[in-house]
């Protein structure tokens, strides 16, 4: 009776041994799918998605702007650079004028008209490009009596202060856009032309 018993037995364990070293080792479908096939080029990486790019950061815009200063009508001054979006370019320039007088009438009283102007586009879309600015502007009043001392001698005239801000001038594409900083004696007009400058090619 045991003789049959341990026949199939030893049956049984051979059979088994048999069918471990006749089956290759399995492969995971994942790992043989991923790895490129030797001399093949690697599987290109997938372009990201519409949400993917839209989290990405914008390039930064640099913006061309030119800045006129008209005065009763005349052009006087200009400002102009390359600014990007969200960046501030300020610059001052100087003018001395020279007046004459005291009762002999000689050139003495020297006055420095400068002009501060800070420039920062905001941002570009189809409206064109939209800037603050800030001015800061030493004038002549022109309308004032020229001042003179009790024995009519001349004294030097007193030049007055502007400040000026405006939170978002649009330029329109191709065209300029005026901001009336003074409106008489003298008329101050700021004209501004912009466009965005060409980036270098990646």
């Amino acid at each position: 009776m045991w003789k049959p018993c341990l026949a199939l037995a030893l049956f049984t364990m051979t059979a088994a041994a048999f069918a471990q070293t006749a089956a290759p080792a399995a492969i995971p479908a994942a790992a043989s799918a991923a790895a490129p096939a030797a001399g093949q080029a690697p599987v290109p990486t997938p372009a990201p998605t519409a949400a993917q790019a839209a989290a990405m950061p914008a390039a930064p815009v640099p913006v061309q702007w030119k800045l006129d200063v008209i005065e009763d009508g005349q052009q006087v001054d200009s400002f102009s650079a390359t600014t990007t979006v969200g960046q501030a370019r300020t610059d001052t320039h100087h003018k001395v004028v020279t007046h004459n007088v005291g009762c002999k009438d000689q050139p003495a009283g020297s006055i420095d008209l400068s002009r501060t102007i800070t420039v920062s586009p905001l941002r570009v879309d189809s409206s064109g490009v939209i800037f603050a600015i800030d001015a800061q502007e030493t004038l002549e009043n022109a309308a004032a009596p020229a001042p003179a001392t009790a024995q009519g001698c001349k004294l030097p005239p007193q030049p007055r202060q502007v400040g000026a801000s405006h939170p978002g001038l649009v330029v329109p594409p191709g065209q300029t856009a005026s901001w009336q900083i003074v409106d008489k004696d003298p008329s101050l007009v700021y004209r501004i032309s912009a466009s965005v400058a060409p980036q270098p090619a990646q």
